[in-house]
């Protein structure tokens, strides 16, 4: 059986999604309040600490095709950008479990959101299988190679240059998995247009998937 549907991570997933849609419903009034109140200027800390306790996960089914990738892909080594409360990072774990292969290194810049990541990796019982990165995601995943599977899952103009940056790192045929590509597709439009683009030597392709993802091999 898959871990998965083995009923301790179940309910876990169970809780933490229904977690997630209550507290980022409240966040979204008080981040659309706040920009009403701006007057056009608004206060950067009130918004960082609004996002702090923003989940902003993927939605279930989501998670769920991601684990059947990695279990299809077989990641050495999978990169996550933006670990969030840990839900997406569950699935890869929890594939990389099943596949009793691989690693999982995944960065979270809120020291917040990751010490509550590591907690939920630790109920999860997965904590074995990653390896939580806290800060810029820039610094701390210098120096990665051989990345097998690449999830973006963070700020949305960062999905670009951290591509690049991250590109000479990509092993043949890496897998990359890009969320929310139709809601927020203004704002990876230069991700987009690089990926779709085959002369910089990916295949890619749209998935209207929830809030929509981008897939990627190279």
């Amino acid at each position: 059986m898959s871990l998965l549907d083995q009923p301790r991570l179940r309910d876990l997933l169970s809780r933490l999604h229904a977690q997630a849609k209550a507290t980022d419903a409240k966040t979204q009034v008080e981040e659309r309040a706040l920009e009403a109140a701006s007057a056009g200027s608004v206060d950067q800390q009130k918004l960082v600490e609004i996002w702090d306790r923003s989940y902003l996960t993927m939605a279930p089914e989501v998670g769920r095709l991601l684990y059947l990738l990695v279990r299809s892909r077989r990641p050495k080594v999978a990169v996550e950008f933006g670990t969030s409360f840990g839900i997406s990072g569950i699935h890869i774990a929890a594939a990389l479990h099943d596949n009793n292969f691989g690693r999982l290194i995944t960065t979270e810049l809120s020291a917040g959101k990751a010490a509550s990541a590591a907690k939920n990796f630790e109920e999860a019982g997965l904590s074995k299988w990653v390896e939580i990165r806290q800060g810029d995601a820039f610094q701390t995943l210098a120096g990665v190679k051989d990345i097998d599977l690449l999830v973006l899952d963070g700020w949305k103009p960062m999905y670009y240059p951290m591509l690049k940056q991250l590109e000479p790192a990509l092993s043949p045929g890496c897998l990359i998995f890009a969320d929310d590509t139709i809601g927020m597709a203004d704002e990876m439009q230069d991700y987009l247009s690089y990926v779709r683009d085959p002369a910089n030597g990916y295949v890619s392709c749209g998935i209207p998937l929830d809030d929509g993802f981008e897939l990627s091999i190279r």
